[in-house]
């Protein structure tokens, strides 16, 4: 009987020993396939075949979220038609384990006979045809595959991978790309709503329960029930923020006072209560009431005028989180 754990325990090992391999092989021309890319107003073209042609697929898809403008292209179909989408100034990056494949041979000379020059090779076979064809080599080597008949792309593969991650991320360094900046490139999902949702997206300016602090606890019962937020603020004349009042305040109170009808709102609010802006992401909001184990913030302006009360529910809802 296989001994299950055993070899994926194997397969995980051979792995993580192939991409640590990689780091001897940043060298040069990895530092220089960087600057070309970062550099040049062209595309990146992506082309491989086979598991290869699925790798450069993701690292299209990881070059495109992050800020570099990047193409898919199939080594066999670029033959058939594709070949057209390379432009002079685009970089071509041909991902390969042998750099021997009969797709690869025919398409470097056809992609310099349309005048372009920069090729990058991804490949795990220095000494092959398309490594010496390239301008710059990307070393993803690797001794053997994790697969016990070392046939199936496995090490290979994951190599690819991960040497793409680490270009892919070089550049997001060089262009200094932001939060901001991902985030128009990821408008939708719950991703796209933590980087792009204000506070401002999603509570209700027109639901503000308030009281002065003069009021008594009847008052503030029936203010904090027509709000349903589960709070309700505490303010001056001028509608500045005091302090705030909570169903677990008006619990404690129960509690420590058998008699509660000579109270105020002032005898029992908060009166350091956390606040946020509008402006604020609404993810930020979320993870504040996580961090301080409360269910609503207080929405304020510069000079703390009450503009509402975002409840942990109002991000919920967006699908922020």
């Amino acid at each position: 009987m296989v001994d299950i754990k055993s070899v994926a325990c194997k397969v995980i090992q051979d792995e993580t020993v192939a991409i640590q391999n990689l780091i001897n092989y940043i060298d040069d021309d990895f530092e220089a396939v960087v600057r070309l890319i970062y550099e040049n107003k062209g595309r990146v073209i992506i082309t491989g075949i086979g598991k290869s042609a699925i790798i450069a697929t993701k690292i299209v898809a990881t070059m495109n979220s992050t800020g570099t403008p990047a193409v898919f292209m199939h080594a066999a179909d670029a033959i058939h038609g594709d070949l057209g989408m390379i432009r002079e100034e685009d970089v071509v990056i041909c991902v390969s384990k042998s750099g021997n494949t009969p797709e690869i041979k025919v398409l470097i000379p056809l992609i310099r006979n349309n005048g372009n020059n920069n090729i990058v090779a991804m490949v795990s076979n220095t000494d092959s045809f398309l490594a010496k064809n390239s301008l710059y080599v990307l070393k993803a080597k690797v001794e053997k595959e994790a697969c016990p008949l070392n046939l199936a792309p496995t090490n290979s593969t994951t190599a690819q991978l991960v040497l793409g991650d680490a270009l892919a991320m070089c550049l997001v360094e060089c262009r200094s790309f932001s939060s901001r900046d991902f985030a128009r490139f990821h408008p939708g999902g719950s991703l796209g709503k933590r980087l792009y949702t204000r506070v401002s997206d999603v509570y209700d300016g027109t639901n503000r329960p308030c009281i002065t602090r003069e009021a008594g606890i009847r008052p503030v019962i029936l203010a904090m029930s027509k709000g349903r937020l589960g709070a309700v603020a505490i303010v001056d004349g001028e509608e500045r923020l005091e302090g705030i009042i909570t169903d677990g305040d008006l619990r404690r109170m129960m509690e420590k006072y058998d008699d509660v009808d000579g109270l105020t709102a002032k005898d029992v609010m908060s009166k350091s209560p956390k606040t946020i802006s509008e402006d604020e992401l609404a993810y930020n909001a979320y993870r504040m009431m996580e961090q301080n184990s409360i269910t609503q913030l207080v929405v304020v302006d510069k000079e703390r005028h009450y503009k509402g009360m975002v409840h942990i529910h109002d991000i919920l809802r967006e699908g922020v989180v």
